[in-house]
């Protein structure tokens, strides 16, 4: 089937209403964002692809074939819209056509930390119907919600209160039947730190519940003398008959792996392969160039020739295990041995540039999705692009307008501060390069002490970077760089401020601008747009808003912000 590509409903609800507020706005004429990775350089020959197919914040990809199409989900945790829904007839040139979560009435993320939320949703099909089965971590469980078209609408969450733990996939078997698998707690008491199991139940494909008794089928992992942690992620699928388990272990990151079992059926046993893991690059020299780490977490699909492939996720860190791009989508071939899949062996690398699946290949989306590329918004129409996320499910008091001022985005400043666990006037798009630069043209004027509005790079509440105009105590305006490393007020300051020479109740009208090299943040920011760049903070620690340092599952993003001191 192939889907129509519209836009997100999610975008109603973050577009201006006839009685929002107009209290003083944040005007944001356009955002321009370039990357500029030195290892995305290198020329694609017309039989070669680029890794990763979806670079930045792309986590834990869960893959589809219907026909000719591909169909491919991400992780969102407590980001909105959630679970984004790419398309592709080549495996590599990706088009995204909504999300899965776009009304806010069908997940509550509300007063989640970033990295909680939604958990590794897993896609498939069977006669007509798409099923999409995930976690919402801290807000319900397991849920299940389905759709005729990929693009959406999706129906509101079916909850499995009997389905525990996390990562449910559905499994339609040969015989009509459905199952689902899913990591969950062990039997008794669990052996050590991370110590998880892989459970099955039928499944009722109509009714949208589960059958019968749940079954363990694998305890703790490949070996449980050797105390595997963090068995995840599992997949159900046959091929020549044979039915076969793949799974993630070793936790998700730098030992991630990815592991394969042969089945008798769907409840086991399982036997697993005395050659695994057959994706890993934990053992390889930390020290190699442009390493990609910490890779697992695959589903497996064919090509036109029959060919097998994985996606999986990786990470592309700047230094040891630092990144802020979190983990991306990255595609390879699966081989065979001896009936077993492999995707590497023994010293392979993953490649940065590898040959194309044997399918058509069409041209890229309208949204760049990997290599060197530059993205401008001009806010030239009445919704957001998909790529805009918000902190949580948004605000009853609507505080964005692409209307208010055609042509430009609006934010209307609210109480609500990036460090609160709510639903500040924030959006952003993911940092997709370690190497890229961000610029917008803002009007803002503060109508009093600690009244802000311009970029940030966001991490999550603890940990991130406010670039931008404040008011002072003087009644003037501050041009501030401001950071938050940490829980508690301490670990918010400002790092670098100087005075904006504006007239009385004139709005400044400035760019700004944040530079990502690797380790580092640079703030630059100029009044006249015919003036050169003027640094306010150079070489800034970048690794404040790392997923090592922060903590959790996310991504960086670069965005505009806009807050209302308390009165």
């Amino acid at each position: 089937m192939k889907a129509k590509n519209t836009g997100l409903l999610a975008a109603l609800v973050m577009s201006v209403t006839a009685n929002a507020s107009t209290e003083n706005p944040a005007t944001f004429d356009w955002f321009e964002y370039r990357g500029s990775d030195p290892v995305f350089e290198q020329p694609l020959a017309k039989d070669e692809y680029r890794n990763p197919i979806l670079a930045g914040y792309y986590p834990d990809p869960s893959i589809v074939q219907v026909e000719d199409d591909y169909y491919l989900v991400n992780s969102s945790f407590a980001h909105y819209p959630g679970i984004p829904i790419f398309h592709s007839r080549d495996l590599v040139n990706w088009t995204q056509l909504g999300h899965v979560i776009d009304r806010p009435d069908q997940v509550d993320f509300s007063g989640l930390g970033i990295s909680r939320g939604i958990f590794a949703p897993a896609i498939t099909y069977n006669e007509g119907t798409f099923y999409l089965v995930t976690t919402c971590v801290d807000c319900g469980g397991n849920f299940v919600v389905t759709a005729k078209n990929p693009a959406g609408p999706w129906s509101d969450p079916v909850w499995l209160p009997e389905v525990g733990g996390i990562d449910p996939s559905l499994f339609f078997d040969d015989d009509g039947k459905a199952y689902i698998i899913n990591n969950d707690a062990p039997i008794g008491e669990p052996l050590y730190d991370g110590h998880r199991a892989l459970w099955v139940q039928e499944f009722d494909a109509e009714k949208l519940a589960t059958i019968g008794p749940r079954k363990l089928v694998v305890n703790g992992g490949v070996n449980l003398a050797d105390k595997p942690v963090w068995i995840e992620g599992p997949h159900l699928f046959r091929k020549d008959g044979q039915l076969y388990l793949i799974a993630a272990e070793g936790g998700t990151s730098v030992n991630h792996s990815q592991v394969v079992l042969k089945g008798e059926s769907p409840f086991g046993p399982f036997t697993p392969w005395d050659k695994n893991p057959i994706l890993t690059q934990r053992h390889l020299d930390p020290g190699r160039s442009n390493p990609v780490t910490s890779v697992g977490h695959a589903d497996f699909v064919q090509d036109a020739e029959d060919n097998w492939w994985a996606v999986f996720l990786g990470i592309r860190p700047y230094e040891g295990d630092f990144y802020n791009t979190g983990r991306e989508t990255f595609l390879m071939p699966v081989s065979w041995e001896d009936g077993w899949p492999v995707i590497t062996r023994d010293e392979q690398l993953i490649p940065m540039v590898a040959k194309r699946p044997a399918l058509p290949p069409q041209q890229p989306g309208p949204l760049p999705l990997t290599g060197n590329f530059a993205q401008r918004d001009e806010f030239d129409s009445p919704r957001l692009p998909m790529h805009w996320l918000q902190l949580r499910n948004p605000s009853p008091e609507p505080w964005l307008s692409l209307e208010r001022a055609p042509g430009s985005l609006q934010l209307t400043p609210t109480a609500t501060a990036l460090a609160d666990i709510g639903n500040p006037a924030f959006v952003g798009r993911r940092q997709q390069h370690l190497h890229a630069t961000a610029i917008t043209r803002m009007r803002y004027q503060p109508l009093r002490e600690n009244d802000r509005a311009g970029m940030a790079v966001f991490q999550n509440r603890e940990h991130f970077y406010f670039f931008g105009v404040t008011g002072n105590a003087d009644g003037g305006t501050d041009l501030i760089v401001t950071r938050r490393d940490g829980a508690g007020e301490q670990q918010s300051r400002t790092v670098a401020r100087q005075a904006l020479a504006t007239r009385s109740g004139k709005h400044a009208d400035i760019q700004l601008r944040v530079t990502a090299r690797g380790a580092e943040y640079d703030f630059h920011y100029r009044l006249d747009s015919g003036k050169d760049w003027q640094p306010l903070l150079l070489a800034a620690d970048g690794k404040v808003v790392s997923t090592r340092q922060a903590g959790g599952f996310v991504g960086a993003l670069i965005g505009l912000h806009a807050y209302r001191a308390e009165l």
